[in-house]
């Protein structure tokens, strides 16, 4: 497209499709990931991830499975894309997700169909996984008890399965439905927006796998994105995506600030400068 070749670039850096090419290393992710992979190799059976939208909570559920060696676990993700979610419908889907071919009808059955199975999987040196995206969708205390069920299965070593749920804040008032449940969350990360040093990184980065190292964007034009943006990935990617076509369409390199400010104003977003010297460094992760 020609306002991709106007900047050198050889495809659409800023796509808010999940593309694991240009998942971006940043430390809030690395920190994340350190930890799942801690909870899955202590079997510790239950991790959560909450954050707001956009922060990139899909895209650390792939990479966190792309993370899994398929000999060493028996791993799935499952993305909850509805309300209307039974426990019935929930726990075949988590039975297939491991492996079992043709779960069974009754949900007893299923119960024992799933312990069978994931000692098959415990006494073959692996480890069940299954990461589930969108949680806060489920919206039921029966679903949260039938977790709670799974998660009672345990072998000499800890859980035989270790849960990892990605969801917007209201997963923790769901879990909260379950107090028990919510007692087992031996890992919870809680997903903020980027600060600025990190905002100049992650478009540079997107830019450089979409095939340029030129400056698109001006120093003050970047600043301006995080202002708008808050820091958030996906609104990162909007604005930046909107801002290279309006650049091209007046020949404009490197994108300035006015133009990120004539993006922001027609998605009605607002500049909003960095909250004082608070540190949330130290907040993001509990144990």
């Amino acid at each position: 497209m020609k306002h991709l070749e106007f900047y050198n670039l050889k495809e659409h850096p800023f796509s808010n499709s999940v593309d694991i090419k240009f998942f971006f290393e940043n430390d809030q992710h690395s920190q994340a990931l350190i930890r799942l992979k801690y909870a899955v190799d202590s079997s510790k059976g239950l991790a959560v991830v909450v954050g707001e939208v956009g922060t990139g909570k899909t895209t650390l559920a792939r990479r966190m499975l792309n993370e899994l060696d398929e000999e060493k676990y028996e791993a799935a993700l499952l993305v909850v894309i509805h309300t209307s979610v039974t426990t019935d419908w929930l726990m075949r889907k988590i039975a297939m997700q491991i492996g079992i071919e043709n779960p069974a009808d009754s949900k007893l059955e299923i119960l024992s169909q799933l312990y069978n199975r994931l000692m098959e999987i415990y006494e073959s040196g692996m480890k069940a996984v299954v990461l589930m995206d969108e949680v806060q969708m489920l919206q039921s205390r029966e679903i949260m008890e039938e977790f709670r069920g799974i998660l009672n299965m345990e072998g000499p070593d800890g859980k035989l399965i270790t849960f990892i749920m990605f969801g917007l804040p209201e997963l923790e008032t769901l879990l909260a439905l379950d107090e028990p449940l919510k007692q087992r969350i031996a890992v919870k990360y809680k997903l903020i927006g980027l600060n600025e040093n990190v905002t100049s990184d992650y478009i540079k980065y997107r830019l450089k796998v979409a095939g340029t190292e030129e400056e698109v964007f001006s120093p003050e034009a970047i600043t301006a994105v995080h202002h708008y943006s808050k820091g958030v990935p996906r609104l990162i990617n909007t604005v930046c995506d909107n801002a290279i076509f309006e650049g091209f369409l007046i020949h404009q390199k490197p994108v300035n600030k006015d133009t990120i400010d004539q993006v922001a104003y027609s998605l009605d977003l607002k500049y909003e400068e960095e909250k004082s010297a608070t540190t949330v460094k130290n907040r993001q992760s509990d144990y």
